[in-house]
């Protein structure tokens, strides 16, 4: 017998076939009717994010389905045989708004919108609207609309833009309070300038002699003078962190030469409220910072140490050393500071239990200024206390540029 007939009359098992791999299976079911109108209509009605329904040409709804009940609110019963103008507010109404959609679909094929819609209750949503024209044998048979409901998208929008406008205003209004600082600062220091001026001048009898209760008088009128200078300096150097034109000269720097000047400038003030104050001795660290700003920051966090602690108090100073910062504490014994206005003192124009008849003299911007000029320079200013068990305030400065700081 030969070998072809042998094979068409012996059926294959599937252990015969390379693999073992199973033959497809053939599908006998008769595949669905794409023509069949049941099968658009199960389509329709199964979709409940969207209303789908058709009208007639003059407007008219003709059918429903259960997305347009879910959130236009209307039943079938109640809708088909109105009017689709039913879902439109009153103004859209008025400038004919439904009639200008059918037109526009009607002669372009299609009309597409967004814009507000009523549920049966009254209550609006936004809606996307798509309307298309039905065509048979070229004649306008109805018209097929197409609602969705993008309520929840518009409301997220909109406080999308409402955010960008606040913080476009507010920018503005920093920006503006920033130069409106800067302006002030300069008109009043020209002045307090020429004071301290003219007082110099009397006190060396340039103008003529002064006896020693005029001299009492010029030293209170200097001192006036200085304090206010210095708020102004504050006010301006305020200003200008925040409208980011201040500059730094970072470069290694040895800590114990910044302590040093700063001590010399704060020892007459402590000696005239008999405070003790102590300095590590021995400081082997560098920082990499700007000097004259670190010590400003120190400046501000040793006089205000002084200010808030009684005659025979103490203030301390300390540091330590770690693998990319150095923190340098200044722990005084005055009043402390309540646990709710720790960060708040951080804050301008913020100061601590002072009050109109306090003898707390300043602006409440040094520890504001403090922190943003530590933080522009790579570190950061914090602070632990109680009440009546003293502060201690612990800036952080960087050992190392940044970049290296990170590798």
């Amino acid at each position: 017998m030969p070998m072809d007939d042998v094979a068409n009359d012996t059926a294959p098992t599937p252990a015969d076939r390379a693999g073992g791999a199973a033959e497809p299976i053939e599908w006998t079911q008769p595949a669905p009717d794409r023509d069949d109108p049941a099968l658009y209509r199960l389509l329709i009605e199964s979709v409940s994010d969207y209303a789908i329904f058709a009208l007639d040409p003059t407007g008219v709804i003709m059918t429903w389905n259960p997305g347009a009940q879910r959130f236009k609110g209307y039943a079938a019963d109640e809708i088909i045989g109105r009017h689709f103008s039913v879902f439109y507010p009153q103004a859209d109404i008025d400038s004919g708004l439904p009639q200008y959609e059918l037109e526009v679909a009607s002669a372009e094929g299609r009309f597409e919108d967004e814009g507000w819609r009523l549920r049966k209750d009254g209550t609006r949503f936004w809606a996307n609207v798509i309307i298309a024209a039905l065509r048979k044998d070229g004649r306008l048979v109805g018209f097929a609309k197409v609602t969705r409901d993008l309520t929840e998208r518009r409301e997220a929008e909109l406080r999308s833009i409402a955010d960008a406008r606040r913080v476009a205003e507010a920018e503005a209004a920093n920006r503006a309070r920033a130069e409106f600082l800067a302006t002030l600062s300069h008109e009043l220091r020209t002045p307090l300038n020429a004071i301290g001026g003219y007082v110099d001048l009397l006190s060396l009898g340039i103008r003529g002699p002064v006896n020693a209760q005029q001299i009492d008088d010029l030293k209170r009128i200097r001192r006036s003078q200085q304090h206010l200078l210095g708020i102004i300096n504050d006010l301006l150097n305020f200003s200008r962190i925040e409208a980011g034109h201040l500059t730094y000269d970072l470069s290694h720097v040895a800590l114990r030469g910044i302590l040093t000047d700063v001590r010399d400038m704060v020892e007459p003030l402590a000696d005239a409220k008999q405070i003790t104050t102590a300095w590590p001795k021995g400081i082997r660290s560098e920082v990499y910072v700007d000097r004259s700003k670190t010590e400003q920051i120190l400046l501000n966090l040793l006089t205000n140490a002084i200010k808030f602690t009684g005659d025979g108090g103490s203030v301390t100073v300390s540091y330590r050393v770690g693998r990319e910062h150095t923190e340098i504490d200044v722990a005084d014994t005055g009043m402390g500071i309540p646990a709710q206005n720790l960060e708040s003192i951080f804050e301008p124009f913020v100061q601590v239990g002072r009050t109109h008849s306090s003898s707390h003299e300043g602006a409440g911007l040094g520890l504001a200024i403090s922190r943003d000029l530590a933080r522009a320079m790579n570190g950061d200013l914090s602070v632990r206390s109680e009440p009546d068990a003293g502060s201690t305030f612990t800036l952080t400065l960087p050992r190392q540029p940044k970049d290296d700081t990170e590798k």
